[in-house]
């Protein structure tokens, strides 16, 4: 048995469901459990893995949450003073 991916618009699914249910024998239809969880999931593992892959080459930096936190304390008090009244 081969596993095969579908993208179906929405309003066609009805029509499809219909379609496979004469060959319930041969097919085997499941929900993937990841898009019943989130449906961006494919898209958001796609992102991160390309985050991941531009930290490893350099690309992209990490810094420590101190150094993060000092940032936006900085960050925090300049957006004060320039709209304070």
């Amino acid at each position: 048995m081969q596993t095969l991916t579908l993208e179906v618009q929405d309003k066609f699914i009805p029509n499809l469901l219909n379609f496979l249910e004469q060959f319930k024998n041969e097919v085997v239809i499941q929900k993937d459990k990841n898009l019943e969880y989130d449906m961006f999931f494919y898209e958001r593992q796609k992102e991160l893995q390309q985050i991941r892959q531009n930290i490893k080459s350099g690309q992209n930096k990490l810094i420590s949450f101190d150094d993060f936190e000092n940032r936006i304390n900085q960050f925090e008090k300049e957006l004060e003073f320039k709209y304070a009244n």
